[in-house]
């Protein structure tokens, strides 16, 4: 069994895994291909759904300008420049503190304005920090205690603000795609990226958003289309899914 920070979210094991392939994150043909792929599809949801919120023109050049993003788990960095590059001012933690080194140098290189640090989004909540928006990408499979890290990650949101979640569904269609087919048959990820048994169910998600006081306002499936190699959203939600959620509202005290 992989072992867990006591009382905390973060687990060893899976840090250590991502450690060994941690220099290889900006590289679109080596171990994070299939991330590069992915990202266009999560940026666009992002953007346009952080836009809609705020009352922002998702077209504009800028639409995320001064916004606070936190991204949990950010690796090295692929969602987080993007995302300062639309006028966010981003964040990004990592347990890994060779993600954290790989992702500072590539925005010192790139000139992106991204702030990086070695914490747990549980630290930040317990330092006071709040952000506007708060993603947590392909992260909820790789953590300890799902509830946990739900309700962490719930409370690092400014009470108008929106979280952000993208994880596996727990099916057997989940099973033969992202493990059989893309770690053993096609080779897209390192074998042991993902185990099985740590995937989430949206109802499991969302349960857990719950007990943070959250609901989801929005869900979508990705899906890939080997024709053209590309991501795309879809319905099916039966391998990856994204969702955004806000504060749930709290019913009015009669008089």
């Amino acid at each position: 069994m992989a072992a867990a920070t006591p009382g905390g979210t973060i687990d060893e094991a899976e840090v250590a895994r991502f450690e060994r392939i941690a220099r290889t994150w900006w590289d679109p043909n080596g171990a994070m291909k299939t991330l590069h792929r992915f990202n266009p599809v999560r940026i666009q949801y992002i953007r346009d759904h952080v836009a809609e919120h705020f009352g922002r023109d998702a077209r504009d050049g800028r639409p995320l300008e001064g916004l606070s993003v936190l991204d949990v788990g950010c690796g090295g960095g692929l969602l987080c420049e993007p995302l300062a590059r639309l006028g966010a001012t981003v964040t990004g933690i990592d347990p890994a503190p060779t993600n954290v080194e790989v992702a500072r140098l590539h925005a010192d290189a790139s000139g992106a304005p991204v702030t990086y640090r070695r914490a747990t989004v549980e630290a930040l909540v317990a330092e006071g920090a709040r952000f506007d928006v708060v993603l947590a990408m392909e992260v909820v499979e790789h953590v300890a205690d799902v509830r946990m890290f739900a309700e962490a990650c719930c409370a690092a949101v400014k009470p108008e603000g929106m979280l952000f979640m993208a994880t596996l569904n727990r099916t057997l269609r989940a099973f033969a795609l992202a493990i059989v087919g893309a770690e053993y048959v096609l080779g897209w990820l390192p074998k042991g990226t993902h185990q099985w048994e740590k995937f989430v169910t949206p109802d499991e998600l969302a349960d857990a958003l719950a007990g943070g006081g959250f609901r989801i306002s929005d869900e979508t499936g990705v899906v890939y289309n080997p024709l053209t190699g590309s991501w795309r959203a879809a319905s099916d939600m039966s391998v990856n899914y994204m969702v955004a959620a806000t504060r749930a509202q709290r019913p009015s005290a009669r008089a």
